[in-house]
């Protein structure tokens, strides 16, 4: 699978578990929505008193799982941030485009938080035999 696929795989589906480090080391788990930006980083937004932006705050390695339902799976691991400036308005634009429903929240403090991968495997677990592959997440 490459980028493009990739990006595609993620709007396609909307949707992912977040995980991310508590202070205590153990992970956190959270189901939301994702949106894919053309460069191929993960978006979601938070409010900025949850959980998940403390830790990422604190520790930006996360883990991410996209689909599942219909058999196929993407598994990602990246660095988590919260875009400022120019970085921001094109994260939010690209995750308002997804979910335009959400727009206002955007504007009445939400965050939005850009996840740049460092790994992410591919797998469809469809027919007989299970199919893995990573992910080419270059240019």
């Amino acid at each position: 699978m490459d980028r493009t696929e990739f990006i595609g795989y993620v709007r396609g589906h909307g949707d992912a578990v977040v995980s991310t480090i508590g202070p205590d080391g153990a992970p956190q788990a959270a189901y939301l929505s994702v949106a894919a930006t053309d460069r191929g980083e993960l978006v979601f937004d938070a409010r900025p008193s949850s959980r998940k932006v403390s830790n990422i705050r604190r520790d930006s390695r996360v883990a991410v799982v996209i689909g599942g339902a219909d058999g196929t799976t993407l598994q990602c691991e990246g660095e988590a941030d919260l875009p400022e400036g120019e970085e921001l308005e094109r994260c939010a634009a690209a995750y308002v485009s997804a979910f335009p429903q959400f727009a206002d929240s955007l504007a009445s403090g939400v965050v939005v938080i850009r996840v740049r991968l460092m790994w992410a495997r591919y797998g469809d677990f469809r027919g007989r035999g299970a199919e893995m592959r990573d992910v080419d997440l270059g240019p």
